[in-house]
């Protein structure tokens, strides 16, 4: 994995991005699909940029042949067609309006689309190392800016660009020498758009990595609210928000700053540039080198002339930002998963039998990290039932990982049915596996949903039969929508143990050939605990398991128990046999059962 994406684990990188064409290009090609409305857009901005040409001129004929002529004809004439220019105007900017603001949520569309999926794809260690605020950010904030760019940046500048260039060449047209007399104050109006480009560029990129600060802040705390309040860490946590929006805010100003000073600036300029006309037009026209409707048509053209240079201005600044989020997104984009299908792979047999094998597995998170795993090897075979005991850190979680394909192992192999799982398509693979974690993760949706998790060829029956057979279907029953009733975020409307329960319908409504508990009981209390026990023992019958527990009691019946210490199987065999051996696994067994006794005897 590219490690250009995770500079800092809660820091975002800095904004003040100059246009990349590589970058540009790619970008235009999530315009490529909606060639057709691009080029009519382009189409429409011209013609909109053509009628600022058509009033002033207008206003030089009537001021120059129709007024001196006492001609109403004309004049009229010349009145329907100032109208007629103005409506054309109004239905061109309203046609390219909606069109490129259609563009700019069409692609906004299939990007977070193409980054959503591509997010769902990336591997768990990914996930480690950045954290959900700063993704949401990437998915939310920086796509917006694209959006903001395709739909008022790219397009639309070429309108202002089309203005700007098509009254350059009237004024010219009009009176080369006036025309030059007006432009001597472009050279200022370069330097104060330069000026301001570079001090809102990096404004923009103040906010922007003070916002994902914001996101990354927010949601980790509003995660952990239970923490928050549970340790009255109420007044600390808020006043660190404080902070930390107190600097998004001080970034916002300060481009205000810059915009409040930017526009007055362009205003004087252009008041420049008018009385400029006045004075040079003036003489001329007192020593008859120019009419009077010359000198009206370039107040009227100086007007509209700045206005798209202020724009394409603040549309530059718009593209600088679309060009550092871009960059953001692309290195996501960019990021490509550990764990991915060979372009060769091997299939498992069909119909499978559920054989599990470790050789000499060797696993660690990270190269500055201890081993994990030291030459762990075992074998489950097919339909037996296999425990995983051991202290914690002992590696018991990690090896659940290996088998699932989260991470790849650094030295041996893992095999399925005989076949080495790095090279099972990982859809495959997973698809022959159902886990149910300690730390159960439930939607926000309703029941039913939950169990199935999208899959269309479960049907209901299917759901309510899993339910039954774990002792789900008894509290559901009860909601008042039963098995419709939606539940809160991760569940929270539902006990600990409700949840458990329905994470166990959701693994065997998917008919796995091999069941995975990750210390699936540890949070039930021993009523709830035991009605579990006893689904388990019959949807295990025939189902190869793997069971890890921290409570012994729950793994006594297994055919095999290996017992990790340090990343290493110290023991294994059955509950009896470990007990009469007298080592790891009886003194785990004596500490547990003379804990239990006391608190039975203080009960």
């Amino acid at each position: 994995m590219s490690d250009a994406f995770a500079p800092s684990p809660h820091e975002d990188e800095d904004d003040a991005r100059r246009y990349d064409r590589h970058l540009m290009r790619r970008l235009l090609g999530y315009l490529r699909p909606y060639r057709l409305s691009v080029a009519a857009a382009i189409l429409l901005l011209f013609a909109g940029s053509s009628m600022e040409l058509v009033g002033p001129w207008l206003t030089k004929v009537a001021l120059d042949r129709a007024i001196p002529r006492h001609d109403l004809g004309l004049l009229g004439t010349l009145v329907a067609w100032y109208a007629a220019s103005l409506v054309g105007a109004f239905a061109f900017e309203y046609l390219q309006t909606l069109l490129t603001t259609w563009l700019g949520q069409r692609v906004m569309f299939d990007l977070r689309v193409q980054l959503f999926a591509h997010l769902q794809r990336l591997s768990l260690r990914f996930f480690d190392r950045n954290p959900v605020g700063r993704l949401m950010t990437r998915v939310t904030n920086d796509v917006e800016a694209l959006n903001e760019m395709f739909s008022s940046g790219v397009v639309t500048g070429f309108g202002d660009l089309f203005t700007v260039l098509f009254i350059m060449a009237a004024m010219v047209r009009l009176d080369w020498r006036l025309a030059l007399a007006t432009f001597a104050v472009l050279p200022l109006v370069a330097v104060a758009t330069f000026l301001f480009r570079a001090l809102i560029r990096k404004a923009y990129g103040d906010i922007r990595v003070r916002l994902a600060r914001i996101n990354a802040y927010l949601q980790e705390h509003v995660s952990g609210v239970r923490v928050v309040q549970l340790f009255g860490r109420e007044r600390a946590v808020g006043a660190r928000f404080a902070e930390v929006n107190a600097d998004h805010l001080e970034a916002h100003l300060r481009s205000i700053r810059y915009y409040a000073l930017f526009f007055p600036v362009m205003e004087v300029l252009t008041a420049t540039a008018l009385a400029l006309i006045l004075w040079y037009g003036g003489m001329r026209t007192l020593h008859g080198g120019l009419t009077v409707g010359v000198v009206a048509a370039f107040l009227q053209y100086t007007r509209r002339f700045f206005q798209p240079i202020q724009d394409l201005s603040e549309k530059y600044n718009i593209v600088q930002g679309a060009m550092a989020a871009s960059e953001r997104i692309f290195a996501l984009l960019d990021t490509e998963p550990e764990i991915a299908d060979v372009p060769d792979p091997d299939h498992l047999p069909e119909p499978g039998r559920g054989e599990i094998e470790f050789r000499d597995v060797w696993f660690r998170y990270s190269e500055a990290d201890e081993w994990v795993l030291r030459g762990v090897s075992f074998r489950a075979a097919p339909g037996e039932r296999v425990a995983i005991v051991g202290a914690t850190g002992a590696g018991k979680s990690t090896i659940i990982n290996l088998l699932m394909r989260f991470y790849e192992p650094e030295r041996g192999e893992v095999r399925f049915d005989g076949v080495p799982v790095h090279r099972v398509p990982v859809a495959e693979l997973r698809g022959r596996i159902s886990l149910v974690l300690q730390d159960v993760f439930l939607f926000s949706d309703d029941v039913s949903r939950n169990i199935r998790l999208g899959r269309a060829d479960i049907a209901d029956e299917q759901v309510r039969a899993a339910a039954l057979r774990v002792g789900a279907d008894r509290f559901v029953q009860r909601l008042p929508l039963g098995y419709a009733q939606p539940l809160g975020e991760r569940g929270t409307s539902l006990s600990v143990g409700e949840r458990q329960l329905v994470s166990f319908a959701r693994a065997l409504a998917f008919e796995p050939l091999v069941l995975v508990l990750d210390e699936a009981t540890s949070s039930v209390d021993s009523e709830l605990e035991a009605q579990i026990d006893q689904a388990l023992d019959e949807l295990m019958r025939g189902r190869t398991s793997l069971v890890i527990a921290h409570r012994l009691s729950t793994v006594q019946g297994a055919d095999q128990i290996l017992v990790l210490h340090h990343g290493e199987i110290r023991e294994r065999g059955t509950h009896a046999e470990l007990l009469r051996r007298a080592g790891l696994y009886a003194r785990l067994y004596e500490l547990q059962f003379v804990r239990a006794a006391g608190e039975a005897a203080a009960d």
